[in-house]
């Protein structure tokens, strides 16, 4: 039952209501002030209207008392002066009656104004008999006066007047009573409708809050798996990087181990044979010339078919694996390359070479990229100028081959293009750099690094 609890409350706190939840609240403790605000204005302006009724009616028997003293002291002292106050109780008295018919009316009380009709009966017929007493009494009939006095009727019309004026006071207490009760009840009613509200209120902030805090700590725990899966990803990268490069330097050197033994057997056997078939011919020459002249011609085409076999076969080797760089070095070998590569074209190829000290595979490398690239600008770049550069620069062998001719956009150059991506391979696979600048219109130059041979330590030169 707890885990359930526990697990329901949990839910709720990560509830995506509770912000909603929270202005709910807060909409809610809002309208219940509201109408609690309104009915008490409204209670207590009721009671504002039944207090001056209230005082209207007590004013209303002070005024009846008020006349009957001033008839008294007319009667008495015969002063007219005490006339004047008397009329103004009078009248102050009606005046008091139309106004508390007002002040029931808008209040509704029906019962109030009913009681309040026979108060007024009672006033009319105290002030009849206050008036009939006067009237006789100025008349110059004393006597009767008196005597209308004695018969207590104007006694027992203010013993009404009083009983209908306390019955006012009565029902008027107690709806003040009930109206000052009903304010108290709106008040604690509201009391407790915002204290529910705060509280709900307060929740709904202490679960949007975890809410928020618990986002964080969600969005913190994803941002660390990215991380830690962009690194995984680095490192796989890497890894399969090397592992790329690793491959593409062995199959680089296959391929060059290959390409040397098909030179060797080219050079070796090939070369025999076609060194014996070339003998045979220069031996049989003599023979002929005596026994069979017009076999000449014959024997002539055979020595050119053989000499351009010959010759086929050393191009052929010379391709395979240049002899000239493992007999004369790097630098000689690039300029005969350039030397043929300019014949063949008929463009003249501005050379500045640089002996560096590099391993025999890095010579290897920097050879087929001039000889690469040598061959892009004769396939696509309709070039006027070329040049080669060979220099040591900042502890690395900088390698450049330029051209003017119609360029191209490296961005968009197909995946495809195995020359350039074949370049990059082998000068990575050698720890170096390749870079192509190229632009439509502006000629291309291709340059590389590659760090120099590591020089040798004394024990290993005395070896």
């Amino acid at each position: 039952m707890r885990a359930r609890v526990a697990g329901l409350s949990d839910r709720v706190q990560r509830s995506a209501y509770a912000f909603p939840l929270a202005a709910l609240a807060a909409a809610l403790m809002l309208i219940i002030s509201e109408l609690a605000y309104h009915g008490a204005e409204s209670q207590l302006r009721t009671l504002m209207a039944m207090g001056r009724a209230r005082i209207e009616l007590l004013s209303v028997a002070r005024r009846i008392t008020d006349a009957e003293s001033a008839q008294r002291g007319y009667m008495l002292t015969s002063r007219a002066d005490y006339l004047t106050p008397y009329r103004s109780a009078r009248q102050s008295a009606l005046d008091g009656l139309v106004t508390l018919q007002q002040a029931y009316q808008r209040l509704g009380s029906f019962e109030a104004e009913a009681r309040r009709q026979q108060l007024a009966q009672a006033v009319d017929t105290k002030l009849s008999e206050l008036d009939e007493v006067l009237l006789l009494f100025d008349s110059g009939r004393k006597d009767a006066a008196a005597e209308l006095m004695l018969t207590g009727i104007g006694r027992d019309q203010m013993e009404l007047i009083r009983h209908h004026v306390d019955a006012l006071l009565a029902e008027e207490n107690r709806r003040i009573g009930a109206g000052v009760r009903d304010v108290f009840d709106t008040l604690l009613l509201n009391r407790i409708g915002v204290a529910a509200m705060t509280v709900i209120s307060l929740l709904a902030l202490a679960m949007f809050l975890r809410q928020s805090r618990l986002l964080d700590l969600q969005r913190a725990g994803q941002q660390a798996q990215i991380l830690a899966e962009r690194d995984r990803l680095e490192a796989e990268v890497l890894r399969r990087t090397t592992e790329l490069t690793e491959l593409a330097r062995h199959l680089q050197t296959a391929r060059e181990d290959e390409r040397a033994r098909l030179a060797r057997d080219l050079h070796d056997e090939l070369g025999a044979l076609l060194t014996a078939a070339k003998l045979d011919v220069a031996r049989i020459r003599p023979k002929l010339q005596q026994s069979a002249p017009d076999l000449m011609p014959r024997l002539t085409h055979l020595t050119e078919a053989l000499n351009s076999g010959i010759a086929l076969k050393r191009r052929i080797i010379e391709d395979l694996r240049p002899s000239t760089l493992d007999n004369l070095g790097l630098v000689p070998a690039l300029e005969i390359l350039c030397g043929e590569v300019g014949e063949r074209l008929g463009v003249p190829v501005q050379v500045r070479l640089e002996p560096v000290s590099l391993t025999p595979s890095a010579q290897l490398t920097l050879f087929r990229l001039v000889q690469e690239a040598l061959n892009n600008i004769a396939k696509y770049a309709r070039a006027t100028t070329v040049g080669v550069t060979l220099a040591e620069e900042g502890g690395q062998a900088r390698i450049q081959v330029r051209d003017d001719g119609v360029g191209f956009d490296p961005g968009q150059v197909e995946r495809a293009t195995h020359g350039l991506l074949g370049m990059r391979y082998r000068v990575e696979a050698e720890r170096g750099q390749l870079r192509v600048h190229s632009a439509p219109g502006q000629g291309t130059t291709v340059s590389a690094c590659l760090p120099l041979k590591p020089a040798a330590s004394p024990g290993q030169s005395s070896q």
